[in-house]
């Protein structure tokens, strides 16, 4: 009589003989990698008998030669191609999924909002001194007029141009100004800048204040220097105080002076106060940190370092 197996019945179980060993496929994919059962058990930390054995019982176990033995050298049959592709994609997924399977590492970031200028002038060109001693935390920077709200944002601190009225955490510093200009603007003699009425010769360079008079960030200035009004040649007006002072460096105009945002370019001769005396804006650059960063060190830390270099900028 003739017994029909239902079709969900189980295959029958695959000898142990036939089993495929992890252990053996590692072996292999080593010794088709160097093409040498000697460099494999160098990587292996295994003796070159022990991994012909372990290569010899995965033939066994498949029925069939991986490897070409040759005079003094190996060559993979066309079998071993074929495994080898096998493992080499079956490897590359195993160690995917182990990434995928760890829990992911504590973040090492810190993220500041400040404005473009202080980003620019002051921060950036500090920011080697803190990475070299905290060389795996991410430092992000949002260099933005608006004043943007930490916890919503994700932002550990930030540092806050405002009235000095209305600051509130620690001060970095505050700020005192001073008319600008290039080298060689001051070196040009059919328009000298000696005086504060010799601006009536020149360009100023201004920031574009929405309601507000073409001058306006130059009114501290003019009022210790009791110039009751600039008449200049003419006016450029820029929305970012970065453009302007870009503009002050390349020889297109008088800008006022942030210091000490500017003091390095001062320092390097890139600009040049041509009129003595500064006088202070009433603003300054405070340090805020948010609630949330009191649990990341590093934000700490960067907040640390930030008051630190403050101060080194003042002595």
């Amino acid at each position: 009589m003739i017994r029909m197996h239902p079709s969900h019945a189980k295959p029958p179980p695959v000898p142990r003989s036939r089993q495929l060993r992890l252990d053996l496929l590692r072996t292999f994919e080593v010794a088709a990698r160097h093409l040498s059962f000697t460099a494999a058990a160098e990587e292996l930390a295994l003796s070159q008998s022990a991994v012909s054995r372990q290569v010899q019982q995965l033939e066994e176990s498949l029925g069939t030669p991986l490897f070409e033995r040759r005079h003094r050298a190996i060559a993979l049959t066309d079998a071993g191609r074929i495994m080898l592709r096998a493992v080499e994609d079956s490897l590359e997924r195993l160690l995917d999924a182990a990434a995928r399977a760890r829990p992911a590492a504590p973040t090492q970031q810190v993220a500041i909002t400040c404005t473009p200028g202080f980003a620019s002038f002051w921060l950036i060109p500090r920011l080697a001194r803190f990475t070299a001693s905290h060389p795996h935390v991410d430092v992000r920077i949002s260099a933005t007029l608006d004043i943007v709200d930490l916890a919503r944002q994700g932002i550990d601190l930030a540092v806050r141009f405002i009235p000095s009225s209305a600051g509130s955490g620690p001060l970095l510093f505050e700020e005192e100004v001073q008319p600008m200009c290039s080298p060689a603007l001051l070196r040009d003699a059919g328009r000298p800048l000696r005086v504060p009425a010799d601006l009536r010769r020149h360009t100023l360079l201004t920031i574009d204040l929405p309601g507000a008079p073409p001058t306006m960030d130059w009114e501290p200035w003019l009022q210790l220097t009791d110039v009751k009004a600039v008449q200049p040649a003419s006016t450029l007006r820029f929305t970012l105080y970065t453009e302007a002072v870009a503009a002050a460096i390349a020889g297109q105009g008088v800008v006022i002076g942030r210091l000490p945002l500017l003091a390095d370019l001062v320092r390097e001769g890139r600009l040049v106060a041509p009129f003595q005396g500064r006088a202070a804006s009433r603003r300054g650059y405070y340090l805020q940190l948010a609630a949330h960063a009191g649990d990341n060190p590093h934000a700490r830390d960067f907040a640390g370092w930030l008051v630190t270099e403050a101060a080194i900028g003042r002595r």
